[in-house]
């Protein structure tokens, strides 16, 4: 190698190592970035009714569930009837968990529970609340299996009380001529 190709060499090598050293010892270009922890999320309000000790709206940590919501309201009574919720699903913000009585309840003037007596006729004058009745009270009603009773008792544990008894179309296997079959005979008054 001639000694021209040396010294090009060498100028060369003598020019990265010095904009190295520069690039190197030359402070950082832009604002320094500070993190900062992610936000904590918000506590949710859930509205916890029927057969539980303290009915009311809790405030619970976000990926709660329903277990913890009935734990928070006191836990439940007795006579609740946990079958038909899902204690493990999580709950979400405005949730409203309504906890069913066990289906053991009776008809005013219902006599069927004693030997020799006939059930009580289910006419306008007597109508099933169907926000409380058990599952033999609805099969009482024309049109009304077991199955389709255990699905109103099913949705009222999961959506919580019918507002009017139009809501209860809102079931499967309810459509509008079930419903004109029954509409006389069923009620969501609150009985004493």
């Amino acid at each position: 190698m001639s000694d021209f190709w040396k010294v090009v060499f060498g100028v060369v090598c003598g020019l990265l190592g010095a904009g190295i050293i520069w690039i190197a010892s030359s402070p950082p270009r832009g604002e320094v970035i500070t993190l900062s922890p992610p936000p904590s999320p918000s506590p949710i309000q859930v509205h916890v009714i029927g057969a539980i000790a303290s009915p009311g709206v809790y405030s619970l940590p976000p990926d709660s569930r329903v277990a913890d919501a009935l734990e928070a309201a006191g836990g439940s009574l007795p006579e609740a009837f946990l079958q038909t919720l899902n204690l493990a699903a999580f709950i979400t913000d405005g949730m409203q968990i309504f906890v069913p009585f066990q289906p053991t309840a009776t008809i005013p003037g219902d006599t069927s529970g004693v030997q020799g007596t006939p059930a009580t006729t289910i006419d306008s004058s007597n109508p099933i609340n169907i926000n409380l009745a058990s599952q033999e009270e609805l099969e009482r009603l024309p049109g009304i299996g077991p199955a389709t009773a255990e699905k109103i008792i099913t949705y009222r544990s999961i959506h919580g009380p019918f507002e009017t008894i139009e809501q209860i179309m809102e079931v499967s296997g309810i459509g509008p001529a079930k419903f004109e079959q029954i509409r006389e005979l069923i009620t969501i008054e609150i009985t004493p």
